[in-house]
Parts: structure tokens; sequence; C-alpha cells
């Protein structure tokens, strides 16, 4: 935090369950003098509205020709949002990754959610206020059953710091400067990362079908998303590597281990955590074991990855065709396909409108055997490349981590009277505040990671 900055001279006790004081010359007030409640349907004319989503990116416009996700077949019960409105999601509020927004946009919005017009105060001082308490679910003393509810009527008698209105206006100008710097750096940060992922890819996706001699004699594979291979290399069927394995757990699925195949690899669940869709009966799971291969072979090319190699024993879904390795280098097999993965290459081989390969096809489909020798050396070569890749994307995300923690503290600390920015001067804004708030979770880091299939 900037060495500038230092706390108010005076506090006074206010008492709120997530806030115990305020600078002295601050009020408080209700939400109910600085929110007007609307419930504004759009009825029969939805087609006029653009539709809106609340996400943690803020509230954004849905592309209503294409939609992705879950969503009514009709939208008469929708809600209206005009700009400068604030809406709360009041329901499922840990479990929701934002619960609050504030619209720069005109549209309708589901009307499970409360819109507010917002009243006398300056609407980005209390969406970053209200923001700072959804960063770490505070409002918890307001919930109310198993769905974790704040009924309307208490969020409206419910107390919130009020500072003189050019004090408002202070500290809104002042995390914006801020935050314009803050979110550049992420979003340079991020490119930087999948430059690297990129350049890891490349460098497998050469070797895996090249070889390593640049200057080797190559010859026609006769693999449509291979083309030229090293003239030594054999071109076989997959069959003759690959053995199906349909080892279905029935009643002893309680004796597993519960395993998703992910882009992190094939990864260990915990079921107690809350965390993902799954069924209550595991008993048409299939057994894996420690360097089985693990392929999805449907909706190749919505799922983030649709191949793993195994460092784990346990079980994993049905849906999913697992083979035992055999007559090649594990490793060699696995980065082989996890090259064709990243461009999604096996497109000929999909059927039906689930982009299905069938297993049978795949089984008799062509692939490269490098000489044993060689597939050793190679998997050698991409270890020892990338892992140096690795390290430096790992640096970069504990760079990410820690600037996103001083954004949510800088953000609680400013808008709570924590630290005094009345006589700070702002550097002039040259630029619109991007992405009001890049995902905290740094989405396109770990929710891509860790996304599965059976969670979708």
């Amino acid at each position: 935090m900037d060495s500038i900055l230092k706390p108010y001279e005076k506090y006074k006790a206010i008492g709120l369950p997530w806030l115990s004081d305020i600078p002295s010359h601050w009020k408080m007030t209700r939400n109910k003098n600085v929110l007007k409640i609307k419930k504004e349907t759009v009825g029969q004319n939805h087609d006029k509205y653009v539709l809106l989503s609340l996400t943690k990116q803020g509230i954004i416009a849905r592309d209503i020709i294409n939609l992705k996700g879950k969503f009514p077949e009709k939208f008469d019960t929708y809600q209206s949002v005009k700009q400068r409105d604030i809406v709360f999601c009041l329901f499922d509020i840990d479990e929701t990754p934002r619960t609050v927004g504030l619209s720069t946009l005109e549209g309708m919005i589901t009307g499970a959610y409360t819109v507010f017009e917002v009243g006398d105060i300056n609407e980005k001082y209390l969406y970053y206020y209200y923001l700072s308490l959804d960063n770490h679910k505070q409002l918890k003393p307001l919930y109310t059953g198993l769905r974790k509810v704040i009924n309307t009527d208490v969020f409206l008698r419910t107390n919130m710091p009020y500072p003189p209105r050019e004090e408002q206006d202070q500290i809104v100008r002042y995390l914006e400067s801020k935050l314009i710097k803050i979110n550049k750096f992420i979003k340079d940060k991020k490119k930087l990362i999948s430059l690297l992922k990129e350049q890891k890819q490349s460098i497998i996706n050469q070797v895996v079908t090249k070889g390593l001699d640049s200057n080797a004699k190559m010859k026609q594979s006769g693999i449509e998303w291979v083309g030229d291979i090293p003239e030594e290399w054999d071109v076989i069927r997959n069959k003759n590597v690959l053995e199906l394995k349909k080892n279905i757990v029935g009643n002893s699925s309680s004796e597993y281990d519960l395993l998703s195949l992910t882009t992190n690899g094939i990864i260990l669940r915990d079921l107690e955590s809350g965390k993902g869709k799954f069924p209550s009966d595991f008993s048409s799971y299939q057994q894996v074991c420690v360097d089985d291969i693990v392929f999805c072979l449907f909706d190749v090319d919505e799922t983030p990855r649709t191949v793993g190699l195994s460092t784990l024993d346990g079980m994993i879904t049905g849906a999913y065709t697992v083979f035992r390795i055999k007559n090649i280098n594990k490793l060699f097999l696995y980065y082989y396909y996890l090259a064709l993965d990243n461009k999604k290459a096996l497109k000929p081989l999909y059927t039906g409108l689930r982009k299905v390969i069938n297993t049978d096809l795949f089984l008799r489909t062509n692939m490269v055997l490098p000489p044993s020798m060689e597939q050793e050396k190679i998997v050698n070569y991409i270890e020892t490349k990338t892992q140096a890749i690795d390290k430096a994307i790992e640096r970069i995300k504990k760079e990410l981590e820690f600037i996103i923690e001083y954004r949510t503290s800088l953000i609680s600390s400013v808008v709570t009277g924590k630290i005094d920015v009345q006589s700070i001067e702002i550097e002039d804004i040259i630029e619109e505040l991007e992405d009001d708030f890049i995902d905290l979770d740094e989405g396109n880091i770990k929710e891509e990671e860790f996304k599965t299939g059976e969670e979708e």
C-alpha cells in the first residue's frame, strides 16, 4: 500500500457486525435512504431489451441469439435495468461469485435479482462499499434459511457509512486512479501467461510430430493432422498401443477416490467441499489406475481438456474412455495427444451434434511412433523446456495473487475509512476504467484450469 496513506485522526464506534468503527465525521444512513427498490418487469416487450447478466466482470450484455448457460424460454418476468441502477443477488450469497453490480448499460435482468435506483449518494462509492463486503461475504449476519437469503426489508433497514459527498467523490476518484493501473498490470500479466502457454504448446507440438532433428529426412505420414514425419518413424494404429478398459466400480464405489479430468491433469476431487455437481450414486463410474490414459471423446471442442495421464488410482465418470498403455512411452503418447487436443485437431473424426469420436474408430485411427530411444529423448526435451516455462507461469500467478489481494484490501480500506485519501492529489484519469473488476478469483487462470466435463 502507498507509503503516504494513513488512517484518520479520530474514529467512532458504529457496531456493525462487519465494521466496528468509521471516521468520526462520517455519518451513518440506512440503505433505504439512498436506495429505492424497482420492480419493472419487461413483459411482452422483452424483445426490445438487451439481456444482462451479473458477473464478476460487472453487469455485462449477453448475446440473446447464441445463449450459453441456463436461461428460460420466455423473458416476460425479467426486469428492466437502467444506467446507474445497482443490482443485488440477495440469495445463495456464499455460493454466488458476485452478488452486486453497478450497471453501465440499459437492458433486462432476471427477476430473481433485486434492482435499486440509486439516490443521494455517489453510486460508485455505494458500489465499492458493497463490493468490499461481497469480496469477503460479510453480510452473513443478515442471512436467513438454507438458501442464505437476505430479506429485502431487512436489507433496506441496514445501516451503511455515509461520508460527506465531496469525500465520497474523492474516494471514488482515488480508487479509480489506482484500479486503472492495477487492472492494466493484471491484463498484461494474463497476456504474458497466454504467450508462455502458447510457447509451451508450440514446443510440444513440434517435437511430437517432427522430432528433435530439424535436418532429418521427412516422409508423408498420411495422417491429416500430422503431415510429414521423420523417415525413421512408423505409423501405427491406436489399438497397437492402447487397450480399452471398462472396469465399472459398481457397489464398491466407496472404496475409490474420486478423480476428474481437468486442464491441470487428472486430479483428486473432494466431495465434501461442495464444489462441482456430482451424482448421488457413483456405481456407474469406472476404475482408473496409475499410468492409465483417459479421453473425453464427446463435446470435444467445448471441453477444455479431453486427455489426461493418470498419476493416481481412483474412479472417474463412465462417460469418459479409459485405456491401458502398452508398447509405447506413456509420456510420449500423452504429449502427442495433448498436442492434438490443444489444436482440437481430431475434427475429422467427429460425428453428430455432440462431436463424438466413436471408440472403435479412434482405435483404428493412425498415430506416429518414433523409435523407442527417440521417444525417451523427446519426453526429456519437452520436460526440460517446459519446466522453465511452468516455473515462469507459477511466478506470474503468485504476482497476480498478490496484486489481487492488494486490490481487494485497498477497496475495503478506502471505502470503510481505514485510510484517509482526502488530501491525496489524483492524477488525471486519461483512460476509462476497463473491466471495472476483473474476476477476483483470477478466472482466466483458475476457473478454466479446473473446469471439467462432469461439472458442466
